[in-house]
């Protein structure tokens, strides 16, 4: 079977891509990965077939304060500047990121069948929950009901113009206004991180995190015998700025050492106690007794699965329903506001108490139920 999988260069989403990728070269099928350049080299290193995908660039009509009108536009222009790749390597299905949902209109166009690759949560709105993004649990009672059905009310009018935005774009490329939308979904996320819903989507199925490290480096912690706290500033552009700063500072006498995971270059002015740099995540989560992150999901996911607790410092997007949902499975304590001192009182008692982490081992137990997203992409390509 051969899959095209398209998705943009950020890291919350090539990453997951590329694990996609790699399940398939496994079980035998041959996947090609569509992605920005900054991770085309790292994925033909691990044995993809990779290509660039073309149709990245900002154009003079993109409006970057309207993300709805940002998605779908630029989605319906990738599609024509993806579709002579796809139509000449003749894919049996397409897996599109939910970002770069050019890729699946350029299927629609081929007469493919396509899949969705969520990379996180199933984001979609439900009658049984508050607006996603809000972090609040579902309403109790007639009044918690109330609360939710006026704040989906509010959030509907953005969905409808996101879907009025999505109708155009489709119609200036030549398909139908309608969207029938993908054959399936791969939902890339644990168990344990899904709030129960009565309108759970048939098409939709919950994966388990699809995790990829971008090197093969190890990076040592420093000596000694205190408990290690592993330290991963968002990738997220809507990330919270300056954590690593506000922890180490935070964390100074704490009786902690702390290892920070970085893609950029590290800060030259470390303490004794710290070490930064590009290393493999799951050696350092091997060795750590807590985690400070922005709870993005690539993040928060892998802590969870090595049973690691974490202090969570949610920035824009969906870090705060992230953060709050891990809190709830009580994995995780939000720090808001970011201070020196707040962050410091959430790592000493993820560390003291011993139920976060026997909430984030529990979280962990729960990928036993997830389904294979490569049978689920061999399904979808053989109308199943």
């Amino acid at each position: 079977m051969r899959v095209a999988v398209v998705a943009g260069p950020d890291a919350g989403h090539a990453f997951p891509a590329i694990a996609l990728c790699l399940k398939l070269l496994a079980a035998g099928e041959d996947p090609v990965l569509f992605t920005g350049d900054r991770w085309l080299e790292q994925a033909r290193a691990a044995g993809i077939s990779a290509r660039k995908l073309k149709g990245l660039a900002p154009r003079p009509e993109d409006d970057d304060l309207d993300a709805g009108q940002r998605i779908h536009s630029r989605a319906a222009h990738i599609s024509t500047e993806i579709l002579p790749d796809l139509s000449a390597m003749l894919p049996d299905l397409v897996v599109s990121d939910i970002l770069t949902a050019g890729g699946g209109m350029a299927a629609e166009r081929l007469d493919v069948p396509w899949v969705e690759l969520s990379p996180h949560p199933l984001y979609a709105p439900s009658k049984g929950l508050p607006p996603i993004g809000s972090g609040l649990a579902p309403g109790e009672g007639l009044r918690g009901q109330a609360r939710d059905a006026l704040m989906r009310a509010a959030t509907g009018r953005s969905i409808k113009q996101g879907q009025r935005q999505r109708s155009a774009a489709r119609v200036s490329i030549g398909l139908p206004a309608v969207d029938p939308g993908p054959v399936a979904r791969l939902i890339a996320t644990m168990p344990a991180l899904e709030v129960p819903r009565p309108d759970w989507p048939e098409d939709a199925h919950v994966v388990g995190p699809l995790l990829w490290e971008p090197t093969a480096e190890v990076l040592d912690p420093p000596p000694g015998d205190d408990p290690l706290v592993m330290i991963a500033p968002s990738t997220a552009f809507t990330g919270a700025e300056g954590m690593l700063e506000t922890a180490l500072a935070g964390l100074d006498g704490a009786g902690v050492r702390v290892v920070a995971s970085m893609l950029d270059a590290p800060p030259a002015d470390l303490p004794s106690w710290a070490r930064a740099g590009l290393g493999r995540q799951d050696v350092m989560l091997g060795q750590a007794a807590a985690v400070v992150c922005g709870a993005g999901h690539g993040m928060l996911a892998k802590a969870l699965m090595a049973g690691v607790p974490v202090a969570a410092v949610p920035g824009g997007g969906d870090q705060w329903e992230l953060a709050n949902r891990a809190a709830r499975q009580g994995s995780a304590v939000v720090v808001r506001p970011l201070t020196a001192q707040t962050l410091r009182e959430a790592v000493l008692r993820v560390l003291d108490e011993p139920g976060f982490a026997e909430s984030a081992r529990r979280a962990s137990d729960g990928l036993a139920e997830v389904a294979d997203p490569v049978a689920v992409c061999v399904a979808a390509a053989q109308g199943r």
